[in-house]
């Protein structure tokens, strides 16, 4: 139904969607781990440890957004792959509105090992520092 090279011509643009999305979830992370440091750097008092978490969480949950992104046009891709032979139908479609139920939400995404190793770490981390800052009383860990 559909020529040889209208067929690769859809999947390879998918394929540029999956890199981008792939892309933004690296950017993400870099992006987080910058402003956790400036907000850490440019803290006057101690309550100040707190606003760390508030990047952390919104890059957390954004990182997980892309990746569902992600998973859905790879989604995307594999039916295309399968029933382009069959159908023209959503022919050069990009809404992947008919495979979102093949993607876990959002909040599950956030959990999955690729992403939660690299948020819990930071999360940890910024979880003693705080504590060693407010043990020590003083608001510098070297004091």
């Amino acid at each position: 139904m559909v020529s040889e090279e209208a067929f690769h011509q859809e999947l390879e643009q998918i394929q540029n969607v999956i890199d981008r999305q792939a892309s933004n979830s690296f950017k993400i992370k870099g992006w987080a781990v910058t402003l956790i440091v400036v907000v850490l750097l440019f803290r006057s008092n101690d309550i100040h440890l707190a606003v760390a978490y508030i990047p952390l969480i919104g890059f957390w949950y954004l990182d997980a957004y892309y990746l569902r992104q992600e998973r859905k046009f790879r989604a995307l891709y594999n039916w295309v792959r399968q029933n382009r032979e069959d159908t023209d139908d959503h022919l050069f479609d990009m809404d992947t509105s008919r495979v979102d139920d093949s993607v876990k939400p959002v909040p599950k995404l956030m959990k999955r090992k690729s992403v939660l190793v690299f948020y819990g770490t930071i999360t940890l981390l910024l979880t003693i520092y705080s504590g060693i800052v407010l043990a020590n009383g003083t608001g510098v860990i070297y004091g």
